[in-house]
């Protein structure tokens, strides 16, 4: 059995980080970690720490990347893209979620940014919102 801990990251797609930073650090006093190129995921993601919480923008790096296929489905918009709970054991979290009969995108952890694992629930089975799960350390 596994434990949700609380939640790590709001994932939210944009089509360019630049303009994020504008709005966030320089309007907001929100300081970015930095920016950090996924090429598997073909993203480049910047976290903004709020509390115990991050906001993740996303831009894609390839048009035929998924955060680019999000984009185009909202008329060139971004927002949110998905929501990422921390757990505090991923495999147990995959295996449990599976032996529910729930689909996963990821069966098995795969590194994303800022050096988590993390799996993807796969959103025709939570009502078309995209569920990344993760873990740290």
């Amino acid at each position: 059995m596994f434990k949700i801990l609380n939640i790590d990251h709001i994932g939210i797609a944009v089509p360019e980080l630049d303009s994020v930073e504008e709005v966030f650090q320089d309007i907001l006093g929100i300081q970015s970690t930095g920016r950090e190129t996924v090429e598997d995921q073909k993203v480049t993601t910047a976290f903004y720490p709020i509390g115990e919480t991050e906001l993740e923008f996303l831009e894609s790096t390839s048009p035929d990347g998924p955060i680019a296929k999000y984009i185009e489905k909202n008329n060139g918009r971004g927002g949110i893209q998905h929501v990422a709970l921390r757990v505090d054991d991923i495999e147990a979290a995959i295996a449990d979620i599976k032996a529910k009969g729930i689909t996963m995108i990821d069966n098995e952890p795969r590194r994303g940014a800022g050096g988590a694992m993390i799996a993807f629930i796969h959103p025709k089975c939570t009502n078309g919102i995209l569920v990344e799960l993760c873990a740290r350390g």
